[in-house]
């Protein structure tokens, strides 16, 4: 049985530590998992957790290629899913108006698989007008979402804007992977 390819999006959100464990959690069910990171991911957890984890290089700049090919393309030609967690404002503005200003926005500019966003942030940027009509576009062009959770979130406030657990997320993939 050979192992579906996944990329594993992180943005600078601070759960961007849970995504530790949704990648082990992947590469424990044979997905053979590829890591891109954007700057501000990097500030929060390391690309040596992510190294570890998924047995892969992670991606973290797209001006470090040593092959003809950039990786972001090769890779985009047999990843089947891209999964966003966390998935901050920043990146939702920049894949709805198609913005690739770094590995992992213009990754997804080239993935043509199914595409899942896991958002985290906080209730108010979440509640925002111009994020919700961002939401609003990507969903109307398939993109697909889980979450966010209601509760506690890293600023103290409470609302809508927690990222879902990676158990969950890892159910949502599950589902589009079958």
């Amino acid at each position: 049985m050979s192992k579906k390819s996944i990329v594993l999006g992180i943005t600078g959100g601070i759960a961007a530590y849970k995504v530790a464990d949704l990648c082990s959690k992947l590469t424990q069910q044979s997905y053979d998992v590829h890591v891109i990171m954007t700057k501000s991911a990097q500030e929060l957890i390391t690309a040596r957790t992510f190294l570890t984890l998924s047995k892969n290089p992670v991606m973290t700049n797209l001006w470090d290629e040593t092959d003809w090919q950039p990786g972001h393309v090769a890779l985009a030609e047999r990843a089947e899913i891209l999964v966003i967690a966390p998935c901050t404002a920043d990146f939702i503005g920049k894949f709805t108006h198609g913005i690739a200003d770094d590995a992992l926005t213009t990754y997804a500019l080239t993935h043509s698989g199914k595409v899942l966003l896991a958002p985290a942030m906080n209730p108010k940027m979440w509640n925002n007008a111009a994020v919700q009509a961002n939401v609003a576009i990507l969903k109307e062009r398939g993109i697909e979402f889980i979450g966010p959770a209601s509760g506690h979130v890293a600023c103290g406030n409470n609302g809508l804007g927690r990222m879902s657990e990676p158990s969950d997320i890892l159910g949502k993939i599950n589902k589009l992977d079958a």
